[in-house]
């Protein structure tokens, strides 16, 4: 059984095995007890993590600042409408600045896709990729796959069904990856014009922009937001023309399976990728993505700064009898 990871930083899925996957989920299930009892996990007592988010961030930002309270850290956070780069600041001046107050690691979001592999060639310090441009995001890609196995135990011949723009999607990426590596089937559905041209070559099983007939082979659903901050020209007619073809209302939903689960990464445009009533409805597992999400960070925080001390928690853990993993 894995007790750490081999790599001092989270860059990318591609960084992990699946043991260690099924390691991360295991540390993960442990911690959560202790987050949904409002405890503290000092695991990082003393320590100092630095925030980096160069684009807004809801959910990424709160997850991962309440992960490192919960694990008794302090936070450095940059935001980059109030920092220095408004000045001319370069992005490399501002990592080796932040640097001179010591943080023990960088946790850092960018606009620009494979931002955060060339910050890691400039620092000693490890470095978790909280979403780089349309490349990858691998902590939201952890975070999916501990809910749905949480619901299923394995995902080993599961069939995920990503709805939305996957062109432009990083979660997307990183999802492909992390499900297939867990023995996953992937299909990719949308609109012909935000479809990868090549969806093998990320992974896919299939791709297609037949939405009818694709939802009876889903037991999950994992659906996208269109992502225009990322476009540089129009890619559909309008929203209204998305929700009308590919919206997962609550009709279309009847051709899932009866236990289908519906999952997003957020944020939610109510109404164009999916209705409220199934954003809302007993199927939608939306919510318990985000309140995962902090127990995850916690265990990836963990299991990169003090592998030693999170196997002792484990060991000492009620679940260390048994294990999330199938």
């Amino acid at each position: 059984m894995v007790h750490r990871l081999r790599n001092p930083s989270l860059l990318s899925i591609a960084d992990l095995t699946r043991d260690e996957v099924q390691f991360l989920f295991r540390a993960a299930q442990s911690l959560s007890e202790s987050f949904h009892r409002n405890e503290t996990v000092p695991l990082l007592a003393g320590r100092t993590l630095a925030q980096l988010f160069f684009e807004n961030s809801t959910r990424t930002r709160l997850s991962f600042e309440t992960a490192i309270r919960r694990l008794g850290a302090g936070t450095l956070t940059f935001t980059a409408s109030t920092s220095s780069l408004s000045k001319g600041e370069s992005l490399l001046d501002t990592i080796r600045n932040l640097e001179a107050f010591r943080p023990d690691a960088f946790i850092v979001r960018h606009g620009a896709s494979a931002s955060v592999l060339h910050l890691a060639t400039k620092t000693n310090r490890p470095l978790i990729n909280a979403g780089d441009g349309t490349r990858e995001h691998p902590t939201q890609a952890l975070l999916d796959a501990f809910t749905l196995q949480q619901k299923w135990g394995t995902l080993e011949g599961k069939t995920v069904l990503i709805l939305g723009d996957i062109l432009h999607s990083r979660v997307a990426r990183s999802n492909t990856r992390l499900l297939k590596l867990l023995g996953a089937r992937v299909l990719y559905c949308g609109p012909g014009s935000l479809l990868p041209s090549n969806p093998a070559v990320l992974g896919a099983d299939a791709a297609t922009s037949q939405i009818d007939s694709v939802l009876p082979e889903a037991d999950a659903v994992m659906c996208l937001r269109i992502q225009r901050e990322r476009q540089n020209s129009p890619t559909i007619p309008s929203l209204q023309e998305y929700a009308r073809f590919f919206g997962l209302t609550s009709e279309r939903a009847k051709r899932l399976k009866p236990d289908a689960w519906i999952l997003h990464p957020g944020p939610v445009n109510r109404g164009v990728e999916v209705s409220p009533e199934l954003a809302d409805g007993p199927s939608s597992l939306i919510l318990e993505q985000v309140s995962n999400g902090v127990p995850m960070r916690m265990a990836i925080l963990a299991a990169l700064l003090n592998p030693g001390g999170l196997a002792r928690h484990l060991d000492a853990s009620p679940l260390s009898s048994g294990d999330s993993s199938s």
